[in-house]
């Protein structure tokens, strides 16, 4: 080929040439442009994974979804306690004993170890063991239900409900509630108390329910200012066993339930704030006018003592109309 005709040629090969780099370099600029793309894109993607699966409108941790959302399976991975092992580098000299006459010297006999007397025991605190260890605490409340008990055990200062029933508790003691002043329920159903100290509950300034029903008790013990029920059924207690004006003082009170008991006459004073009575199945026989109305004040409205029980007592409640003029409906008994 002539040399004029070369130039040409030569020309549009090096176009050509550089045409392709450059197509090259797109192409591998695109790629490496493409990946931190994708990458950015799978990030957010991953965000707004996590932010679907801990939005608090979606998230519904139960015991079924537990194991999908919380992985176990890498627990003891992550919490590797062998780590804090002391490790031991080879080659290393040990340090030197404080005492080094106790060394043995090499080739000498081992002498017999002399035995050491055995330690005594860890002495278990008076007060005796913690209700957590006999019962079940949680939180605030201590349950001792069905747990074969004697004695009502020691409870932690914080304690604010108690059940102890279907037990062989036989005594209520004033120390068994020592220093618990937060204590607001006490639910002692079904043991076998035939005796409880009369401050037993006095000091419980908190004591809001007391539940006795289903013992063998002769009598009651004085009561907190701050009791709301008072439930005593299926027990032994006349009215003798009853302190004189019992009920009085208790501003607070709003349920009585002493049914299936011994009484012989209705426990009166009964405060204004009383809204449930029960008293039947007792030996109840006779009342006075003052009972739950004043007599002389005939004006008198007790609205809120809506609910007496005197059925199953040997008493006729029609001798007695005068009684009744304040209560928004007549109690519950025989009128004949």
């Amino acid at each position: 080929m002539a040399p004029q005709d070369r130039g040409p040629t030569a020309a549009a090969g090096c176009r050509m040439r550089m045409l392709a780099l450059l197509c090259i370099a797109s192409l591998c600029l695109g790629a490496a442009w493409a990946v931190p793309v994708k990458e950015e894109r799978r990030k957010a993607k991953e965000l707004k994974d996590d932010l679907e699966l801990y939005n608090p409108d979606n998230y519904d941790l139960t015991l079924d979804s537990y194991g999908e959302i919380i992985d176990l399976s890498n627990y003891e991975e992550l919490y590797d306690y062998g780590d804090f092992a002391p490790k031991v580098e080879v080659g290393t000299l040990a340090p030197r004993p404080k005492n080094p006459v106790a060394l043995p010297t090499p080739g000498a006999a081992a002498e017999p170890m002399k035995p050491q007397p055995p330690s005594p025991p860890a002495s278990i605190p008076a007060q005796g063991l913690p209700s957590c260890l006999l019962c079940l605490c949680i939180g605030t409340s201590v349950y001792c239900d069905d747990a074969d008990l004697e004695h009502i055990p020691l409870l932690p200062p914080e304690t604010t409900y108690l059940y102890a029933r279907f037990n062989r508790i036989g005594a209520i003691r004033a120390s068994d509630f020592t220093g618990l002043k937060k204590l607001k329920r006490i639910d002692l159903s079904s043991n076998f108390i035939s005796r409880a100290d009369a401050d037993a509950f006095h000091h419980l300034s908190s004591l809001q329910e007391l539940l006795l029903p289903e013992n063998r008790l002769t009598a009651l013990p004085e009561l907190p200012r701050s009791i709301i029920l008072l439930d005593a059924r299926l027990n032994r207690i006349p009215s003798a066993g009853l302190r004189h004006e019992a009920f009085r003082d208790l501003k607070q009170l709003q349920f009585l339930h002493l049914s299936d008991n011994q009484l012989d006459y209705i426990p009166a004073p009964l405060p204004q704030s009383l809204r449930s009575l029960h008293l039947q199945n007792n030996n109840i026989q006779t009342m006075h006018e003052d009972t739950f109305c004043d007599s002389q004040d005939h004006s008198q409205i007790r609205r809120a003592l809506e609910d007496i029980r005197l059925d199953g007592n040997p008493i006729n409640l029609s001798l007695f109309p005068n009684a009744y003029f304040c209560l928004p409906r007549l109690p519950t008994g025989r009128f004949s």
